[in-house]
C-alpha cells in the first residue's frame, strides 16, 4: 500500500492526484492489475473526469454546491458539515483504475481528481495496487 498526503485550499477543492498515483503504479511494478485508490475521509471523495480543462472541475464544484448547499437550515448534523458528507457520498471514497502494460490506463482526457468538500485540510490518500488474476 502506498500512501500520500496533500493540503487542499479552499472549503470545496479538487486536486488532480494521477501523477502521484502513477509513481505509485510505477514503482510497484505490476505490469497488469488495478490500482485501488481509496480516501479515508468522510468528508472527502474521490472521482476519475476530463484532466485537459480545469473548468470541468470548476463546474462539477459549482454544480455540487448548487445541488447540495452548504447551509440548508433543515440538516440535523451537529457540526455543520453536512453538506460536506452528502457529497463525498455521491462522489465515493475509492476509485478504480486498470493497470496495462504497467501503466494506468486511463482515457486520452481522464485524470484522477481528489475531491474536498470540508478544506482547507490535509488529507490522506491510499493506493493499493493488484494484479490481475492469473
Amino acid at each position: 500500500m502506498k500512501q500520500f498526503s496533500l493540503k487542499t485550499s479552499g472549503r470545496s477543492h479538487f486536486v488532480e492526484i494521477t501523477r502521484e498515483v502513477r509513481h505509485a503504479v510505477e514503482s510497484s511494478g505490476l505490469q497488469e492489475g488495478v490500482a485501488v485508490v481509496y480516501v479515508p475521509h468522510t468528508t472527502a471523495g474521490v472521482t476519475v473526469n476530463e484532466h485537459a480543462d480545469p473548468d470541468v472541475a470548476r463546474d462539477m464544484v459549482m454544480m455540487l454546491d448548487r445541488m447540495v448547499p452548504w447551509d440548508d437550515p433543515k440538516y440535523r448534523h451537529g457540526e455543520g458539515n453536512s453538506a460536506a458528507h452528502i457529497k463525498a457520498a455521491m462522489m465515493g471514497s475509492s476509485a478504480m483504475v486498470p493497470i496495462r502494460n504497467g501503466r494506468l490506463a486511463l482515457g486520452t482526457w481522464q485524470g484522477i481528481f481528489f475531491c474536498e468538500f470540508d478544506g482547507p485540510r490535509s488529507r490522506d490518500v491510499w493506493v493499493r495496487v493488484l494484479p490481475a488474476d492469473a
